[in-house]
């Protein structure tokens, strides 16, 4: 129970981190730049403490559930004082203001990046894909202790199909027969039917060989086997001796390019799982009611704590570590969807002002005015009261049903 708790405070602790390094991004970029940063707070709502050093008052506030950089001028409809009027965020060219209001999401990719990479060092970096890359080969074990579900040991008698036919650790099975096999579990459920010898393409070292491998019938326990149930029942199937790689291996050199290749595909799952956020939501309020909680449907911040708080307690340090990483790819790419209040509605703006100007000077006008964020409260109103409602019913879902590790 201690170790539960210490991993939600670990976790929530992290989120605090990640929310202060963002507010801190915008901050560092507008001072780089010569803008003045009156304030920078981390929380909301009443004020717990704070200093100040020059002209910034730096401070903690009651509520730990974000904060706030206040930078003079962010739009032309700001009030400045006088003194503040020429250093207004409103007055520096498009590409200063844009670096400034990217400046937060770019610190939760290279916060989310630097997580990984102690991961990839220390731990490994999970195969998420579920790549069929070939981690060892043994022999193909005759048969399976119904109950136990333990292969039985190696003997003379048994074939090693993938070590006589030349795979080795480090393979990528890339299609058998040629039928693609993306994963390994297309790997496994191709191999289970097959008998005799077929044709198995290979990516070994960046280059493709093709393997000619004769599959044994060997006895494996049926799909529905339980471990410990007595009335499990062995079936035949096709088996070549492999084993799958979980974890790819790094040194701190090498964790580098893999951290990187790591990144990218993360960001392909976030942006995936942003599109498809919508079609989850019904899923939750399933959860809610009481119906089975889909692993894979969205949480929120109370969830993640919990799961990390799980991962604490299993020992599994690997999972606390990527759930971070997660959700600093995921809060980075969120904040640049361009609606407000988000950064991304403010960088659109940025950009649709730059635009207008550009084709009123084609034109021979001169530019046009700021835009007028209050002919767009209604839409930034609707956008907060769906997100509003989105996270209420997460955080519900998370505390009546949440998703569990190891439990």
């Amino acid at each position: 129970m201690l170790a539960w708790l210490l991993g939600i405070v670990l976790f929530a602790l992290g989120i605090c981190a990640s929310v202060a390094l963002h507010e801190a991004g915008h901050m560092w970029a507008a001072k780089a730049f010569g803008m003045k940063v009156r304030r920078y707070f981390i929380g909301f709502g009443p004020k717990i403490w704070s200093f100040r050093r020059g002209e910034t008052e730096y401070g903690l506030k009651a509520i730990p559930a974000g904060g706030f950089c206040d930078i003079a001028g962010m739009t032309a409809m700001d009030e400045v004082t006088p003194e503040e009027a020429p250093r207004a965020m409103w007055r520096y060219p498009t590409w200063k203001r844009f670096v400034v209001m990217v400046a937060g999401s770019v610190t939760h990719f290279i916060l989310g990046f630097i997580i990984l990479y102690l991961l990839a060092a220390t731990m490994g970096l999970p195969n998420v894909a579920g790549t069929p890359v070939i981690s060892g080969t043994d022999c193909a074990a005759r048969t399976q202790d119904p109950k136990t579900l333990e292969y039985a040991d190696c003997g003379s008698g048994d074939p090693a199909p993938a070590r006589d036919a030349g795979l080795r650790q480090g393979d990528e099975i890339v299609s058998i027969d040629g039928k693609a096999t993306p994963t390994w579990t297309d790997v496994v459920s191709r191999v289970q039917k097959l008998r005799g010898e077929h044709e198995f393409v290979i990516l070994r070292d960046g280059a493709r060989q093709t393997l000619t491998i004769d599959i044994p019938t060997v006895k494996r326990g049926a799909p529905n086997s339980k471990m410990g149930a007595d009335d499990n029942k062995l079936v035949e199937v096709g088996a070549i001796g492999v084993t799958s790689t979980p974890i790819y291996q790094y040194t701190a050199a090498s964790a580098i390019p893999g951290s990187v290749e790591f990144t990218g595909e993360m960001f392909v799952r976030v942006w995936e799982g942003l599109l498809a956020f919508p079609q989850k939501i019904p899923k939750v309020i399933e959860a809610i009611g009481g119906g089975e909680r889909d692993p894979d449907t969205p949480v929120s911040v109370v969830g993640a704590s919990i799961i990390g708080g799980d991962a604490v307690e299993a020992g599994v340090w690997e999972l606390f570590l990527l759930l971070l990483a997660t959700l600093n790819f995921f809060v980075g790419v969120f904040n640049l969807l361009p609606l407000l209040p988000l950064d991304g509605g403010h960088i659109a703006i940025i950009f649709y002002e730059k635009i207008r100007d550009w084709l009123r000077k084609l034109r021979g006008k001169p530019a046009g005015g700021p835009v007028d964020y209050t002919k767009l409260s209604a839409v930034t109103m609707v956008f907060i009261f769906i997100g509003g409602a989105v996270v209420l019913l997460t955080v519900t879902a998370d505390i009546v049903n949440p998703i569990r590790i190891g439990q």
